[in-house]
């Protein structure tokens, strides 16, 4: 190679490498925002303007996102940033055993469960991939974050702190956009959880539930104003989604798993809406299969297709899924737990209205006046790695799914 080829060869590849953290910081931002709980058609009760006015700018689902089984917290928002099933990124639910870690029980509120990444490697996130290809990233409160998964961190992450408020929270996401670039993160999500927990407490409908729709409107209209006083209101992808939605329970609905098998012969994994259950004996077993009065009962293996769920390791021999508004629990449970008195629920067959959850989207690389039809929400990976610009791992998810909403 003549030296004058070599010597221009080598100053292109010392523009590159220099460019490389100056290209990433100059990529569009992409802000994916969580309401825990934000079923679908809460958007029509007049009580979210500021949301309502992002939609009509850009696209969303006008009749609501499908989560994937269960419809429960955890499996749900793991799916969201790794559009794999719960049955293949592993968090099958939102308590879990696995036959790898005997006598360990994985639970939202086991925090050094949580923190371990053990639970987390059968996925890999959108920050993790982001973060490899050079990008900077603060996936803050998301599940998974507290967790080094595939032995990586993102940039910026902390322990979830569910006391702190709706308003810190945007302004602590406002104060990493105001970073020099070169520390900017370029992928940003924010929490917010009081939909999902007035529906739990007082009802899917009901005041407490209204008030935390204005709450969450609020945050929203405080991370526009931060925007928009910034000059990025135009320049920043936003992209808005629930986990799952809310059914409405009563005490009046509720359903005993000794009715259905010997309690002795019996273990329960999980109870409330979808239930994982361990029989001891086949007799047992063969008196928890079927339908029975308002719940129906699968070994994991036989469950419908349509749920995608069955095959992974974590998930308890067998599955019982009551009827939507009812709960199946253990009299001793419902002896010590006030579980049965919540008002609202989720975890129901994710083909019921009421499990269907919010999705939004805005900004340069959407395009306005487009509602979607109802989708898998496995595609939002997809999506989100499309405006990142970063190539999307092996996924369950569809691009032409959510495609019509891309300039």
């Amino acid at each position: 190679m003549p030296p004058v080829v070599r010597r221009l060869l080598l100053a292109v590849t010392a523009m590159i490498l220099l460019a490389g953290p100056a290209v990433a910081a100059e990529r569009t931002p992409l802000i994916l925002i969580s309401f825990d709980g934000f079923r679908a058609d809460y958007l029509d009760k007049g009580l979210t303007p500021t949301l309502t006015a992002i939609a009509a700018e850009g696209a969303w689902a006008g009749e609501g996102m499908r989560p994937s089984f269960p419809a429960n917290t955890y499996p749900n928002h793991y799916t969201l940033i790794t559009g794999l099933r719960p049955d293949h990124h592993g968090l099958t639910d939102n308590i879990m055993v696995d036959p790898e870690r005997p006598g360990v029980t994985f639970s939202m509120g086991a925090r050094d469960q949580v923190a371990d990444r053990f639970w987390w490697d059968g996925g890999e996130p959108v920050w993790v991939t982001a973060e490899r290809a050079g990008l900077r990233t603060a996936p803050m409160d998301w599940p998974g974050t507290e967790a080094p998964v595939g032995g990586l961190r993102p940039a910026f992450w902390s322990v979830y702190d569910q006391t702190l408020s709706a308003s810190d929270r945007v302004d602590r996401l406002l104060g990493q956009i105001d970073l020099p670039a070169a520390e900017r993160p370029v992928f940003m999500t924010l929490y917010l959880e009081a939909v999902d927990s007035q529906g739990h407490w007082t009802s899917p409908d009901g005041e407490g539930l209204h008030r935390a729709l204005a709450e969450v409107d609020a945050a929203v209209a405080r991370l526009v104003a931060g925007l928009k006083a910034r000059g990025l209101y135009d320049k920043v992808n936003l992209v808005f989604v629930a986990d799952h939605g809310m059914a409405e329970v009563s005490p009046e609905r509720v359903l005993f798993v000794e009715d259905l098998a010997p309690s002795d012969a019996v273990t329960a994994v999980s109870l409330g809406t979808i239930s994982g259950l361990i029989a001891r004996t086949p007799a047992a077993e063969a008196a928890l299969v079927g339908k029975h009065p308002h719940v129906e009962c699968w070994r994991k293996e036989d469950l419908p297709a349509r749920f995608h769920y069955g095959t992974h390791r974590r998930i308890p021999p067998i599955i019982c899924l009551p009827e939507t508004g009812w709960i199946l629990t253990s009299r001793e449970a419902h002896a010590r737990s006030p579980m049965t008195g919540q008002a609202g629920k989720h975890g129901f067959d994710p083909y019921d209205m009421t499990m269907r959850a919010l999705f939004i989207a805005r900004g340069p690389a959407i395009k306005p006046g487009v509602v979607l039809p109802v989708f898998d929400n496995v595609s939002v990976y997809p999506l989100l790695m499309t405006l990142l610009g970063v190539t999307p791992r092996p996924n369950d998810g569809h691009l032409d799914d959510v495609a019509a909403a891309l300039r």
